[in-house]
């Protein structure tokens, strides 16, 4: 997301008239031992980030998991049709709650924020910053949080008619909406905690999160759904955003205690990182709303289609957006790494990471968006047809999902891209201008094709809607954000498109020979996985060269071995 130079200017955070401070790097691993001071231990190279990045995409992958159990007990209790629909319009709240509360928006600007304080705090004032920027900054937090819950639950019934005007139970999606408004106070206290402990190189405490919260809902589920019906879905929600908080709070409490002055001089009475400008709060935020709210845009469309289109886009976000979530997940830990180059000034060490990012993400992401096309329908199959969920809605799913997953690509670039605009943590509007210009996309787009291609319209218009905002992101890239090489990373992700429109053809073809979902998977999945692998090394895109240059040397020791 856009901010302002690569340079070492941390004016943002900084009080007006004071000299720049002067930051060594420092960097974790994933829950070590805090240095002197309380702050980071001093980083030892990439390996820490390397098991940092493993044990998020571990976890993340654990809460995925969960997130697809809980999507297949729902289908399985309450099917495609208009209760599960009713729901999916509550659902609404906890999504863009994520999205701007933990995932993209808090992230984004208090990241840089606790990283300059880290950073100050090894200076040796008499105040501890960290601790200075949590009394600033989290009471007057917790209000906001709290009366947003309030303000949703209070409008429940305008919130619902806004979003689905053309839900046919609206009383029931109104009791939903009110139970997982919640999500606005407990999604902000977990997004702060999240973004704290990541900004202290601490890792594994926040990938839990999404854990406990999809574990909570599939208990919730199991206990009342017999005797509440889907409103136990929603109940699950509001129990499992608190847990997520729950979860955070201890490992928190013990960074702050770790902290303290090292004497000195007496410290202002607010210390300058404690200042967050209105403004960077602001943009962030807007564009973590934008972004969100092409969710709002298929609800509001979907809501006049026949029963279970709502529910059909989101099984079909759900399994597509898997390969797009361990994709950010190197981004998620590396993002504090790059606000801390930005605040020392490295411009090349920021380029070369963002770079770095940006490929490995698209690898990734494409990768499984090759697999999800390729084996659409029996993913479906075997994940949801049981229960209410007919063989029907598997092929309905199954179609949008693969439309959706022409998307993956953006919407991993635009998640990728946004964080090295606001690593800096300065004012900038340039990601929210692309992000409105793809929205209208989305909409205008929606709008013209709902009519006569349904969700298919729906799903398309948001893959077009989102690639036009990866394109001006990257477009964006200069010196003042971050001034990576366009011409060479544009050419790696070409590579990579290549290699998985050719991994998807064959897997396609793998999958279609087989009837019974587990063998069509078995066939496909290592189909789409080699064929990716050989034609992105053979166009010479990096990290596969990589990856095979390693993989050589490990067979080579795994055969002598074999034949001794």
């Amino acid at each position: 997301m856009i901010t302002a130079s690569g340079g070492g200017d941390t004016g943002a955070l900084r009080a007006p008239g004071e000299a720049p401070v002067d930051v060594r790097p420092q960097a974790a691993a994933p829950d070590e031992e805090a240095g002197p001071g309380g702050g980071p231990a001093p980083s030892r190279g990439g390996s820490f980030l390397a098991r940092a990045a493993l044990v998020t995409a571990a976890l993340s992958v654990a809460g995925s998991l969960l997130g697809l159990a809980r999507d297949q007990a729902l289908a399985h209790f309450f099917g495609a049709g208009t209760d599960t629909d009713a729901f999916l319009v509550a659902w609404t709240v906890p999504e863009m709650a994520a999205t701007l509360l933990i995932e993209d928006g808090l992230a984004f600007f208090l990241v840089p924020a606790f990283s300059l304080a880290l950073a100050q705090r090894g200076r040796g004032t008499g105040r501890d910053p960290v601790r200075a920027l949590v009394a600033a900054s989290l009471p007057r937090m917790c209000l906001c949080f709290a009366a947003a819950a309030l303000v949703l639950a209070l409008a429940a019934p305008w919130v619902v008619a806004a979003l689905a005007p053309g839900l046919p139970d609206q009383r029931l999606a109104v009791d939903c909406t009110r139970l997982t408004a919640t999500c606005a106070l407990s999604f902000g206290l977990a997004g702060y905690c999240s973004a704290a402990l990541r900004a202290h190189q601490r890792y594994t405490v926040p990938a839990t999160i999404y854990v406990v919260y999809n574990a909570a809902i599939i208990a919730t589920l199991a206990l009342l759904a017999a005797r509440w019906g889907v409103r136990a879905a929603a109940a699950g929600v509001a129990v499992g955003g608190a847990l997520m908080v729950v979860a955070q709070v201890p490992s928190l409490v013990r960074q702050l205690r770790s902290g303290r002055g090292t004497g000195g001089s007496p410290a202002p009475a607010e210390p300058p990182s404690t200042r967050l400008r209105t403004t960077v709060i602001w943009t962030v935020l807007l564009f973590a709303l934008c972004r969100q709210s092409q969710v709002l845009i298929e609800r509001f469309l979907a809501s006049s289609l026949p029963g279970g289109a709502i529910s059909h886009l989101n099984y079909a976000q759900k399994v597509a957006q898997m390969p797009m979530a361990l994709a950010l997940m190197l981004c998620t830990v590396t993002f504090p790494v790059l606000a801390r180059a930005q605040a020392e000034g490295q411009t090349l060490k920021a380029r070369d990471r963002v770079e770095r990012d940006v490929v490995m993400a698209g690898c990734v992401v494409l990768l499984g968006a090759a697999a999800v096309i390729a084996g659409a329908h029996p993913i479906i199959q075997l994940l949801f047809e049981r229960g209410a969920f007919t063989p029907e809605d598997t092929a309905a799913t199954a179609s949008v999902m693969r439309v959706y997953s022409l998307g993956l690509l953006g919407h991993t670039l635009v998640g990728a891209l946004a964080r090295s605009y606001f690593a800096g943590g300065r004012v900038t509007w340039a990601p929210v201008t692309a992000m409105g210009l793809g929205i209208v996309a989305t909409a205008g787009l929606g709008v013209l094709s709902v009519g006569t291609f349904g969700v298919y319209g729906i799903a398309a218009s948001n893959a077009i809607g989102i690639c036009l905002t990866a394109t001006l992101l990257l477009r964006g890239m200069g010196p003042r954000t971050v001034p990576i090489r366009i011409p060479k990373v544009v050419a790696e992700l070409a590579g990579l498109v290549l290699a998985a429109a050719v991994a998807t053809l064959l897997g396609a073809l793998c999958a279609r020979s087989l009837t019974a979902p587990v063998p069509a998977l078995l066939a496909c999945g290592p189909t789409v996985l080699l064929t990716f692998v050989l034609v992105g090394w053979s166009l010479r895109v990096g990290p596969l060269v990589s990856a095979v240059s390693a993989l050589g040397p490990a067979l080579r020791k795994l055969a002598s071995r074999h034949d001794r």
